[in-house]
């Protein structure tokens, strides 16, 4: 008889949904607050693209916005780590602009050091990659348990949430 397998994997993408919630409070307090009274500081979220758009009227506004955005993020659990800042450029009027990518999927060299660490621990656990997904299979629920609360506690450059738990 076959012995039975229990598995789970690891990715890297936010929950899109508490994104949106998260933009769309920090449009709120921005609509609220007296300091961005008439000015022409924005944040639009793309979610097909998977992209933030930060617009402030200069380098102080735009760091408050997107500071602002990291806070609403924070309070509903998305890492900031899913976001890739690129550089701020200036666009119409003098105003900066700010994209931030949405991760989406882990890294094959970053796939690659998380099934390192996996295997450092020497517990009865395979650890495969496959595609932007790494998939961490045991005969033992507690192995794989013990997997995710090292990973937890481990400072990765990219945030990871688990998935598929079976």
């Amino acid at each position: 008889m076959a012995k039975e397998m229990f598995s789970f994997d690891i990715v890297s993408e936010a929950d899109l949904q508490e994104v949106d919630n998260a933009v769309n409070q920090a449009k709120k307090e921005m609509a609220q607050r007296f300091d961005f009274k008439g000015s022409k500081s924005s944040i639009e979220y793309n979610r097909a693209e998977k992209k933030i758009t930060l617009v402030g009227d200069d380098d102080f506004k735009l760091r408050s916005v997107r500071e602002m955005l990291s806070n609403k993020l924070a309070k509903r659990n998305v890492s900031i780590k899913f976001l890739t800042f690129k550089d701020p450029e200036k666009v119409f009027g003098g105003c900066l602009q700010q994209v931030a990518d949405l991760a989406s999927g882990i890294p094959h060299e970053r796939a690659k050091e998380i099934v390192k660490i996996i295997k450092g621990l020497e517990l009865k656990v395979q650890a495969q990659i496959e595609g932007a997904k790494i998939r961490v299979s045991s005969p033992k629920k507690d192995d794989l348990q013990a997997v995710m609360a090292h990973l937890r506690r481990t400072e990765l450059p990219i945030a990871i949430t688990f998935g598929n738990y079976r």
